[in-house]
Order: structure tokens, then C-alpha cells, then sequence
């Protein structure tokens, strides 16, 4: 069993309560509750294998409920709402069969990996309500799918990077080759492009993947690498083995000064991340590198169908897609310059209106 801090951060970056210690183990212990009365409004999140702290994907799912809860007046515990934490893909199915003996009526799987536990776990528990996070599992009746139009704020993002860059080279780093990522890569690729071409400029995309969602050491390489090669700026989708590229970006920029040109930036994903942008320049004064972050709503997602569950109205057997409509997807304001800022705000009402077309793969 291991304790980790967790820091409640709203996808606004506002912190709802600092170092709250979670105990947590493969198969989270149902603690920290107190009565609940709800059983029927009772959900469970099974956490991907880079954890619930992992300034991403399942932290903002994690959000997400804990909102849930304190909207339903429920408490983390038995009847309320719980977290069970994998290290490994080998923890997928004990911990929804604990989520399922404890009794917990709706069961989210956070990420695409979970798909298979889920989808078996649904045929054999047919009284509850289960949710498989960014992939679609068909022709079950218990089970809704959530996705996200993520190419959407890609693109976005790709605007900003193209517009914030000095040297005219961006970078963007993946995790693991998939769909999923695809709308992010797709999406930033089109954004920069298109919004070269508006600037009448040339601008160089790196593109890496790392082939891993944790492999931080990994990533960090990557990233040392694009920055000598003059990007300025990159992008990642790579889950918990971003925090490798923030720690490069902090070697380069800590030994600047707080105003240099050389600068260099980060764009995080899935949650506000922010707080891994923060540093010191030389001379010791405080900055903060991560220029924006494209926020998937995990959060959005797990508290609209949690809320859904709870009103007997489960979505079984539908997709749901948010998109940059109620802010499914979207970006932080972060440190975006005013007029980059406007642009981006232009892309999301053109994209919108329909008026931009954004990919969801890669061209090849």
C-alpha cells in the first residue's frame, strides 16, 4: 500500500483543497467515508496505470467525481464515491471486481486500455452501470463510451504555438501510437500549419513519440533533443511521461534570464498542468513555463454521466463526444499573449460555426 499527495485542482486552476493524502493500493480500501445513503448515486473510478496523481487523464477524471459527490452530497466511501488505483493493466479487472463487490452502481474506466475489463465486466455484472473514457465499447446496454473531440483544442493549441514561437520550430511529443493520440497530433499539425500560412511563414514541426504513457526518462531525451534543435515550443500527449518534458524545459530555461528571448515553452494536456510549469530563472525570480494546456474534460464527462446515473437516466449502450461545445475540450488561459489569445478564440468560433474543418489523423 502507498500513500500519494493529491491536489484538487479544478480544470480552472483553482485549488479546491491542497495535500489531500488518498491512501490507495491496487484495489482502493473504502475509507475516508462516513455513512452514505445513496447506494443507487454510489460510483467508482478505475484508475489507468500511470495513477491518480498523474497531473492528467485520471487525475482530472478523479476531479470530476469528487465534484459529483459534493453536488450529490455523497463522501469517498462505501455508497459514495471511491477510487481504485492500478499500477498495471494485471489490476484492471480485481479492482472493478472490488468496485463491484463494495457495491458501487456506476464503474468508469479511465482510458482506452480499460476497454476489455470493462466490456467483460459489464456482460458479468448486467445490475450495474459501467463507463469506459476514450474508446467506444458497442452493444452493451450497462455500458456508455465518452469521448472527446480533442483534435478541436489541438488546434487551438497549434495556433498559439504557432503564433508564440521566436525560432519557427515546434515540437510535439505522443505517447503510444493510437486513435487517441492521433487527435492531438492531428489537430496541433493542422493548427500550426494553417496559421503559418496566414503569417506568410515557414514553420518546422518535430514530431516523437516515446512509445510509453510513463516513461518520463524517455521523453525528457526527446525533449533535449528538440530543443537542440530550436523548438520553442512543444506540445505532448504522452499522459505522466510529460513530466520529463517539463524537467528539460526547466533545465533550459532555469539558466536563463527571466526575460530572455530564448525562452522555451511548454503545452501540457488533459489538466491544468501548471503547476509542473513552475521555475526559477536565473537570478531566482519565479516563472512559469507552461504556455497553455489542452484540457480534456474527463472531469466534464465523469460528472455529467455520474449525474445522469443518479437521475435514472444512465446513457446505456450510447457514445457521448464532448467537444469544445460546454467546454468538453478546451484551453487554459495560462500565459498566451493577448493577441495570441484572441486568435485562438477566433479558431474556436470558426471551428464551431464549421467553418474550420480539423483532422482527425495525421497526413501522412
Amino acid at each position: 500500500m502507498k500513500k500519494i499527495k493529491f491536489k484538487q485542482v479544478l480544470a480552472t486552476g483553482t485549488v479546491l483543497a491542497a495535500g489531500i493524502a488518498l491512501t490507495a493500493c491496487s484495489g482502493a480500501k473504502q475509507n475516508g467515508g462516513g455513512s452514505n445513503k445513496k447506494s443507487s448515486a454510489s460510483v467508482a473510478l478505475i484508475t489507468g496505470i500511470a495513477g491518480v496523481d498523474d497531473h492528467s487523464f485520471n487525475q482530472s477524471g478523479w476531479e470530476g467525481m469528487v465534484a459529483y459527490g459534493k453536488s450529490q452530497g455523497l463522501k469517498r466511501g462505501t455508497n459514495g464515491y471511491q477510487y481504485f488505483e492500478s499500477s498495471s493493466a494485471s489490476d484492471f479487472t480485481p479492482n472493478i471486481n472490488q468496485a463491484v463487490a463494495a457495491g458501487y452502481k456506476t464503474i468508469f474506466g479511465v482510458g482506452y486500455s480499460l476497454k476489455g475489463a470493462i466490456a467483460s465486466a459489464a456482460k458479468k455484472h448486467t445490475d450495474k452501470n459501467f463507463v469506459i473514457i476514450d474508446d467506444v465499447i458497442k452493444g452493451q446496454k450497462n455500458v456508455a463510451s465518452a469521448n472527446f473531440k480533442s483534435q478541436d483544442a489541438s488546434y487551438m493549441a497549434g495556433v498559439v504555438a504557432a503564433r508564440t514561437t521566436k525560432t519557427n520550430v515546434v515540437g510535439f511529443i505522443g505517447g503510444v501510437h493510437g486513435d487517441i493520440v492521433d487527435l492531438f497530433d492531428a489537430g496541433f499539425a493542422k493548427g500550426v500549419q494553417d496559421t503559418a500560412k496566414k503569417m506568410g511563414k515557414k514553420i518546422t514541426i518535430l514530431n516523437q513519440y516515446v512509445g510509453s504513457f510513463t516513461a518520463a526518462d524517455k521523453e525528457k531525451s526527446i525533449a533535449k533533443a528538440m530543443f537542440a534543435k530550436k523548438a520553442d515550443v512543444i506540445f505532448h500527449a504522452s499522459g505522466s511521461a510529460g513530466q520529463g518534458l517539463f524537467s528539460e524545459a526547466k533545465s533550459v530555461n532555469e539558466g536563463l534570464a527571466a526575460n530572455s528571448s530564448k525562452k522555451v515553452w511548454v503545452i501540457g494536456v488533459d489538466s491544468d498542468q501548471s503547476n509542473l510549469g513552475k521555475y526559477k530563472s536565473k537570478g531566482g525570480k519565479k516563472s512559469n513555463l507552461c504556455l497553455t494546456s489542452v484540457m480534456t474534460g474527463v472531469n466534464v464527462a465523469v460528472k455529467d454521466i455520474a449525474t445522469k446515473a443518479a437521475k435514472g437516466k444512465f446513457p446505456g449502450g450510447k457514445q457521448l463526444v464532448y467537444g469544445l461545445k460546454h467546454n468538453g475540450v478546451y484551453l487554459t488561459r495560462g500565459y498566451v499573449a493577448d493577441s495570441v489569445w484572441k486568435q485562438a478564440q477566433t479558431a474556436r468560433s470558426q471551428i464551431l460555426a464549421g467553418k474550420i474543418s480539423v483532422p482527425s489523423h495525421p497526413s501522412k
